[in-house]
């Protein structure tokens, strides 16, 4: 791990959008990658901007009235690609080094931006001497950034993809901000981060194929930054999935008539099987009285049936280490949908051994309000085995 020395001259901080980053998620297509026609098909918005415009904001708020204020200047892509999101947060100090030829068309540019895009405009910032790169996206961005800085200049993310696991990404877009802060005031240290990514067509066909692409030096940040994914494998994972599927069947008998949500994962995947039910592995399905009437529905389709149902439960279950329970993997169950949900009817499930390595629950749905009202608190009951919860500390 390296201490940094503080700045002395300007800081050149890169900032880049990926502006068709996450797109896939709240239509069902776990990514965005390849998709991008079929999301617009499905009624897709682009997402990154916003996800951008909020790490921003906060950073822009936390330099107003600083009593040093950090000189830099951001050097960024223009339109879409970073600019635009620059100057609506107010920032004047901008380079734009790098233009995508398809800016140039009249069509929206997150119908028309590529890989290949990312990877010259962080190219570009190379050039220009940035000693940052502060990145919008998922994976795949994190993926073509790091295959043009390699290990020489840190790289960070702003998490605005379907799949995050990789372990450059603040907690949320106001974290990330924080961080940021931290490095231009020349408060961090650098540390090596796995890039992970994940193959979007075995994905979509409920297969998690997770590979380690890379290694990137990223600010460390414990409490500010995801840790990388981890499958957690034990000898006792099986018997304790089939406690916790057994607990969930029991909530079924409970409440014959109410709508119950399946999130992503194996261990909510257990819990169907149980009952008798082909859940998708990576989708939200939806079950009443143990009978399956939809499967890997999409946020419009989720709002369909909740307006329905009187009663509506969610089964979720974290992702391993990092310990995200909604705002990776599952974008479709939207804060429009959560909030059509009872706190008390979100039942969370975890083996032990994944609570073991997976000591914080984290809320990131895009809506800040929601996340701090479902982290009120401080803590969220976990079933870990049949009748058996442990109270997990939730931060945001």
């Amino acid at each position: 791990m390296e201490h940094a020395e503080h700045h002395e001259q300007r800081q050149r901080i890169g900032f880049l959008i990926n502006p068709i980053a996450g797109m896939g998620g709240r239509v069902g297509l776990k990514g965005s990658d390849g998709v991008v026609e079929l999301a617009i098909a499905r009624g897709a918005k682009p997402s990154a901007a916003l996800r951008a415009g909020e790490m921003l904001e906060a950073l822009r708020s936390r330099l107003v009235g600083h009593p040093s204020p950090p000189d830099f200047v951001w050097i960024t892509s223009a339109g879409g690609m970073g600019e635009d999101a620059l100057r609506s947060a107010g920032f004047e100090e901008i380079e734009v080094v790098y233009r995508a030829p398809a800016m140039d068309e009249a069509r929206d540019p997150s119908e028309r931006t590529d890989a290949s895009d990312t990877r010259n405009a962080v190219r570009a910032f190379l050039a220009s001497g940035v000693t940052l790169v502060v990145f919008c996206g998922g994976d795949g961005t994190a993926r073509d950034v790091c295959r043009i800085t390699g290990r020489d200049t840190p790289i960070l993310g702003v998490p605005a993809g379907v799949k995050m696991y990789s372990g450059v990404f603040g907690v949320s877009p106001a974290r990330t901000a924080e961080i940021v802060a931290h490095y231009l005031e020349g408060r961090y240290e650098l540390t090596d981060a796995d890039v992970l990514d994940v193959d979007e067509d075995a994905f979509r066909a409920g297969r998690l194929d997770v590979e380690l692409f890379d290694s990137a030096r990223t600010p460390s940040e414990p409490q500010l930054m995801q840790s990388a994914k981890q499958v957690i494998e034990d000898p006792g994972e099986e018997s304790a999935k089939a406690q916790i599927a057994e607990h969930v069947a029991e909530e079924f008998e409970a409440h014959p008539d109410a709508l119950f949500l399946l999130g992503p994962g194996s261990t909510v995947a257990s819990v169907a099987h149980r009952n008798g039910l082909e859940k998708s592995l990576l989708g939200v399905d939806a079950v009443i009285a143990g009978r399956l009437i939809g499967r890997d529905l999409r946020e419009s389709e989720l709002l369909e049936l909740i307006a329905a149902h009187p009663e509506v439960w969610l089964v979720l279950s974290p992702i391993g280490a990092q310990g995200f329970v909604l705002g990776r993997g599952n974008q479709q169950l939207s804060p429009a949908v959560l909030r059509r949900i009872r706190r008390e009817r979100v039942v969370v499930v975890a083996t032990p051994a994944k609570l073991d390595r997976t000591p914080l629950l984290r809320f990131d749905t895009g809506d800040p309000a929601l996340d701090a009202e479902l982290a009120s608190g401080g803590f969220f009951p976990v079933v870990t085995r049949y009748h058996t919860r442990r109270l997990v500390e939730v931060r945001v």
